[in-house]
């Protein structure tokens, strides 16, 4: 009877270390939950992100002109015959 019970506490003590020090563990589960978790809110940020490339590509399908003005802005182009002035705000004079 003595060695029945010492063989299932030892039972016990190996499945009490699995639960939480083991493969699998709960401490390894709420680790790998909360990977999951930031995974989640980074997907959701890449999705708006992606949302809003959309828009602006269909924007830019339906008005040429628009490219136009944006290379301009971003890419300081100007046409042939034609003379580009930068205004610089007082403010901004060092």
């Amino acid at each position: 009877m003595r060695i029945l019970g010492l063989i299932l506490v030892v039972f016990i003590a190996v499945l009490q270390y699995r639960i939480w020090w083991g493969e699998g563990s709960v401490r390894e589960i709420n680790h790998l939950s909360q990977k999951v978790a930031e995974q989640a809110k980074q997907n959701d940020l890449l999705k708006k992100q992606n949302e809003l490339l959309k828009k602006e590509i269909l924007a830019l399908r339906k008005n040429p002109q628009l490219l136009e003005e944006i290379a301009r802005e971003k890419l300081g182009l100007v046409k042939p015959n034609e003379t580009f002035y930068r205004i610089i705000p007082k403010n901004d004079i060092r």
